[in-house]
């Protein structure tokens, strides 16, 4: 009985969360920011996508040397750092509808 509680909770649908890593190489907070998230991605299970912002100059343009950068369901939650106390509470909020629009357009 408790391990199908458990299951059920594991599985449940909201673990789709989109997060975002925007980074360059040679970047040490970059580094740092996707420790942190990889940390907590074991913890609340969310899609991580890493993107060199060296690849586009559109995103050199919209991020420039602002990195790391990270985006949660679209919105801009952190630059330059994470903090791990507000990374934590924003991944055990429930997710938003689907139906939101994002802080900023992404570029490229």
């Amino acid at each position: 009985m408790l391990w199908e509680a458990w299951r059920r909770w594991w599985n449940r649908a909201e673990t789709t969360r989109q997060v975002v890593l925007y980074t360059r190489n040679g970047c040490h907070l970059c580094e740092e920011a996707l420790a942190q998230l990889e940390k907590a991605q074991l913890r609340y299970r969310f899609t991580l996508s890493i993107i060199d912002v060296d690849s586009a100059p559109p995103l050199v343009q919209a991020y420039g040397n602002c990195v790391p950068v990270v985006m949660i369901e679209g919105k801009v939650r952190f630059r330059g750092q994470v903090n791990p106390v507000l990374l934590a509470r924003l991944l055990r909020a429930p997710a938003a509808p689907e139906d939101d629009t994002p802080e900023e357009p992404l570029p490229g």
